[in-house]
């Protein structure tokens, strides 16, 4: 039977079963899609990165290794603090760097002198680890954990012993201090370091961490974890904070590539294998630690809200470093530009145009109510405007009443059955008259275009190519 005659058939046995008044069948998934893990992960949309250790006070990026612990004594240390910022900056959680490249530890770990234990904060006793994820619950925030793979402090990185201390202390991390949510894999290995006094070079293979084997013990002890830079999460291929404007969360790692990797860590795999969504990372500063010559250089909220158009906006999520102050505290320019963004995205995405309001569609599956365009409208998630099987193009419109300024307008797939879309452009009605204001590629999770703040009275996205029939799930405009 062709193609053809099976797009026939299928499209009448769905309006034989809607003239019926039985339930039309729902699309399958196509291609990979999330696991639930990794749907929590994009729905926590963005969260901060906390840069902290023996380089807050050695003023240096890089730790070598052989930095004394009595450095580290931070004289106002206040996980609350960052915490509440965080919270009130409408970010949902914090990934500590729990151990950086110099080796030195943030919790009393049992396997090693080089930590919080052997320095003068809180007489020996103190516990960042802990204290952190403590003030992550109180706050509501979710917790993560970075343990860097390369360790510069270790007398024996590079050698066997090194990959069961990596996996010791992992495992301390996810045994001891409550639900880990997500984990931090450094791509950062090998090179020269102190090595408990050897101070030489040394270089690794790409087995040597045995990667597979220390996937599987996160998934033993944090069963409810992503990993960035393992199995569920990648690296967007840039720390300037945006992800492709096509961007698609299908990867395969072991396919064979030539050409930019960078560039393919941006937008993806259009027929990727695996479900390997990207993770846009960005300092507020320009370094990942605290220097104080870097007060007068925090970004702006301006650019943090061009940030966030380029991360979430592209369907990624946006983790944003914030290192804390050799007090221990969040420093105040960074604390008034955190505050000052989300004011932005207040003000900006505060009132929905679309919230409820009436849609029409030219076309959807089996001419259901299940699957109409009202479902793009109603604030539901799992509700979704749907075409036919076959059927990969399709416009919907909806009506503002009156003519109002638009600025922008937010799309999402139901991801939860694949990602699809592959170009759509949008059209506001200006008047008697049509008028194209903004068009893109693909879709995910989450995307939002800049329409130019023109005065329409309709709005009318049409999808032009996708991969399969599209599945939208939300139209907000704003």
């Amino acid at each position: 039977m062709t193609k053809k005659i099976l797009f026939i058939f299928s499209s009448a046995v769905l309006l034989l079963l809607s003239a019926c008044g039985k339930e039309v069948l729902p699309p399958q998934a196509f291609g990979p899609a999330p696991d639930e893990n990794q749907m929590a992960w994009h729905e926590r949309e963005q969260f901060a990165f906390i840069h902290f250790t023996t380089n807050t006070f050695t003023d240096k990026e890089w730790g070598y290794g052989d930095e004394d612990p009595a450095i580290f004594n931070p004289t106002s240390f206040d996980a609350e603090q960052w915490a509440k910022t965080i919270r009130d900056a409408g970010l949902t959680g914090i990934v500590l760097t729990c151990k950086h490249h110099d080796g030195f530890c943030l919790w009393p770990s049992a396997y090693t002198d080089h930590s919080v234990k052997n320095s003068p904060f809180l007489g020996g006793r103190g516990d960042v680890v802990k204290a952190v994820s403590d003030a992550c619950r109180k706050y509501g925030l979710f917790f993560g954990v970075y343990l860097s793979p390369w360790d510069r402090n270790y007398a024996r990185y590079a050698f066997p012993e090194y990959v069961t201390y990596y996996r010791n202390q992992l495992t301390e991390l996810l045994s001891n201090y409550g639900e880990v949510s997500e984990v931090w894999f450094d791509g950062a290995n090998g090179g020269d370091g102190y090595y408990g006094g050897a101070r030489e070079k040394r270089k690794i293979d790409g087995n040597y961490y045995d990667w597979p084997n220390t996937y599987a013990l996160v998934r033993r002890l944090a069963p409810r974890a992503v990993m960035f830079g393992g199995p569920t999460i990648r690296w967007c291929g840039n720390e300037s904070g945006y992800a492709g404007e096509t961007n698609w969360n299908t990867y395969s790692e072991d396919a064979p590539f030539e050409g930019d990797i960078l560039k393919r860590l941006n937008t993806g795999d259009e027929d990727g294998r695996a479900w390997l969504p990207a993770e846009v990372d960005v300092s507020i500063r320009p370094g990942w630690f605290y220097h104080a010559s870097e007060d007068d250089r925090v970004k702006t909220p301006e650019t943090l809200f061009k940030i966030y158009l380029e991360s979430v906006g592209r369907g990624s999520s946006l983790i944003l470093n914030l290192p804390p102050d050799r007090r221990g505290l969040l420093h105040e320019n960074d604390v008034n530009a955190l505050l000052g963004w989300k004011k932005l995205l207040d003000a900006t995405f505060a009132v929905n145009l679309a919230a409820n309001a009436k849609a029409k569609a030219d076309t959807w599956r089996g001419k259901s109510r299940q699957y109409a365009a009202a479902n793009v409208t109603d604030g539901d998630g799992e509700t979704y405007w749907a075409t036919d099987d076959g059927v990969t193009i399709g416009s919907i419109e909806i009506n503002l009443d009156v003519p109002k300024k638009v600025n922008y307008i937010l799309l999402q797939e139901y991801i939860r059955l694949g990602q699809r879309v592959k170009a759509f452009e949008v059209e506001a009605k200006i008047g008697d008259r049509w008028e194209k204001v903004a068009e893109g590629t693909t879709v995910g999770y989450k995307r939002i275009l800049p329409l130019g703040g023109v005065e329409a009275s309709a709005v009318r996205v049409h999808v032009r190519e996708s991969k399969a029939c599209p599945l939208i799930s939300s139209i907000e405009v704003y």
